[in-house]
């Protein structure tokens, strides 16, 4: 019986989590190069010492945090930008989307296809940004809203999917 085997079993395990474990990684590379561009000294600079105990926490490799930093000094390297991406969807709940990237035409072109898909409407950040209070690098919803159960299970759905795309650092919502 092939493919029966220890190996086998543990395998499939090992690349689900390699994959996730990788794309956290990508992520908090972004995120390094980005507050590294403003010096490479974490004891001068809040941002990438911030970024670096993130990358500690998870296990990151310090090969990977070393290229990140070496990448955001080479002039060559193109600007990472912050965005953020605000939306409205079903019974009025309210998302913020927060992403770094390189192209901002591309990242926003992917997100708009995946709100299309969910039916979820982008709006100007203004028109949502109110409804949240900022605590330090958090948005926590002034009220919090019940949807229905179908609601919910949609919202969720493409919560997790803008989750896994690779600029995106966080999405915040009024659900409860």
């Amino acid at each position: 019986m092939s493919g029966h085997n220890k190996w086998s079993k543990i395998k499939h395990k090992k690349e689900a989590s390699d994959k996730k474990r990788g794309g956290a990684f990508s992520k908090l590379a972004k995120i390094i190069s980005m507050a590294a561009q403003k010096g490479a000294d974490p004891d001068t600079n809040l941002d990438l010492k911030n970024a670096l105990e993130q990358a500690r926490s998870i296990n990151m490799p310090s090969i990977n945090i070393q290229r990140a930093i070496k990448r955001a000094q080479d002039h060559a390297t193109t600007q990472l930008e912050n965005i953020k991406i605000a939306a409205v969807g079903p019974e009025a709940s309210l998302f913020i989307i927060e992403a770094v990237t390189d192209n901002t035409n591309r990242t926003i072109s992917e997100l708009k296809s995946i709100l299309k898909d969910y039916e979820i409407k982008m709006v100007p950040p203004q028109s949502v940004l109110w409804m949240f209070r900022a605590v330090e690098s958090d948005f926590i919803p002034q009220n919090k809203i019940a949807v229905s159960e179908a609601s919910k299970n949609k919202i969720l759905s493409f919560i997790e999917l803008v989750e896994d795309h690779a600029d995106v650092e966080a999405v915040h919502t009024n659900l409860e």
